[in-house]
């Protein structure tokens, strides 16, 4: 065994174990009685950061609705961001700096940020996760020039298209939204899985979701990743079309989390289990089939997506046509907001965020993901404002092994056997 893949190993097993036990391991504790019978908010309000995306909607129905003001936050601001950098930016500042409190956010940033990974000078900014905002939901979108290739869940005829497209000098890009984000692993996962290395064979690039489309349009990529409104506006402008959904390669996988910076949790603990007893309580609406209409109209509105109501409802109410002639009436992929535990944040996927992240070299090798996971994943608070709203929680941190649409199983006991059984990566 190599001394890199001993010391892979090493670090993934140390963040495997505890990692994922009921029991928390030592931390910086919530002051005592913070959470006291009747204690309210210290702050009235915070400023929240969201990227134009479908799984953005609970942030936006808990100030549409007044459910913010309900849990005594009435001053919320449900902030527009340019992109995933900008979201980055604005945190790193906090509101006290002209940014924001937390964010709709890419499950691996907050690990990313706190880390010091992708802040200026590689300054740690500490963060933490409050809960999942959804799971699956989101798309791999091909140019319309590959329609022929039939290119679909598996990859390997993309493969042949694009040593095709390179032979004759052109250039083979695809594009996703945040080096090691959500977006990154599940196109690289995809690409990797049909044999194509996403580091070698095609030119991965960052393109903000709503620029997707016009970028498409103009032939700068060849593929994308991203969550709606943006595939199904790649269809409707006869661009592109969906080669698969996310929850294709992996069911109901993770997404979107409530990120917020430690700093202002710590500060401001009853108005953190408000705010997030808020989102919860909205992700509850967001999910009732009665109410996918008027959700696809509170998205499509002008201070949130921006889209006409028609580029956002089907794929809300899990009716697909991908755009190449498939057409899929019910979808076992449509996204989750509250349905089978969407919103708690299992240790044991973000276990899996980081092991991807060091298979890409997002990560180091030897990063302990235990440590990582303890310092920024809140579960703990989640479970408290559950237990106030009569929630019941998962039974346990882990929701088990998880299996991919290859074979490929992760076992959060054992990442560094995952790691070794992938083949393309960058990791040794």
């Amino acid at each position: 065994m190599s001394s890199v893949e001993h010391t892979t190993r090493r670090g993934l097993l140390q963040g495997a174990a505890g990692a994922l036990s009921l029991a928390a391991a030592s931390r910086v504790a919530l002051p005592g009685g913070a959470f006291a019978q009747g204690a309210g908010p210290e702050v009235k309000g915070a400023k929240l950061g969201f990227i134009a995306l479908t799984d953005a909607a609970p942030l936006f129905v808990a100030k549409e609705k007044g459910i913010f003001a309900k849990h005594g936050m009435p001053d919320v601001e449900v902030l527009k961001q340019a992109s995933w950098g900008t979201t980055r930016d604005n945190l790193v500042l906090g509101s006290e700096g002209n940014g924001i409190d937390g964010a709709h956010i890419l499950t691996p940033m907050p690990y990313l940020i706190s880390a010091g990974r992708v802040t200026q000078n590689n300054v740690p900014v500490p963060m933490y996760i409050l809960a999942r905002l959804n799971l699956a939901g989101q798309c791999i979108s091909v140019a319309k020039e590959h329609m022929g290739d039939k290119v679909a869940l598996d990859a390997k005829p993309f493969k042949a298209a694009l040593e095709r497209k390179k032979a004759s000098g052109k250039s083979v890009k695809a594009a996703m939204t945040f080096p090691g984000g959500t977006h990154d692993l599940w196109i690289r996962y995809w690409l990797a899985a049909g044999g194509i290395d996403p580091d070698k064979d095609i030119e991965t690039i960052v393109v903000p979701p709503p620029q997707m489309v016009a970028n498409m349009k103009v032939g700068t990529m060849d593929c994308f990743c991203v969550c709606e409104p943006w595939n199904e506006q790649l269809i409707t402008q006869g661009i592109g079309y969906t080669a698969l959904t996310t929850g294709e390669l992996w069911k109901d996988h993770p997404e979107k989390a409530l990120g917020m910076r430690a700093a202002w949790v710590d500060k401001y603990p009853n108005a953190a289990k408000a705010l997030l007893a808020a989102v919860m309580e909205a992700q509850q609406w967001c999910d009732k089939p009665e109410n996918r209409d008027e959700l696809a109209g509170i998205v499509a509105k002008r201070q949130w997506i921006n889209v006409p109501a028609t580029d956002v409802v089907k794929r809300m109410k899990g009716e697909f046509d991908y755009g190449d002639g498939r057409k899929v009436a019910n979808s076992p992929h449509i996204m989750k907001y509250w349905a089978d535990n969407a919103s708690y944040p299992y240790k044991s996927h973000d276990l899996w965020f980081i092991t991807e992240d060091i298979r890409w070299g997002k990560f180091d090798p030897q990063t302990d993901a235990k440590a990582l996971i303890e310092k920024v994943n809140r579960e703990d608070i989640w479970r408290e404002v559950a237990k106030g709203m009569g929630v019941t929680a998962p039974a346990s941190t882990s929701r088990g092994k998880e299996t991919f649409f290859d074979g490929k199983v992760f076992d959060p006991a054992d990442p560094a056997a995952y790691l070794n059984s992938l083949g393309i990566k960058k990791v040794a």
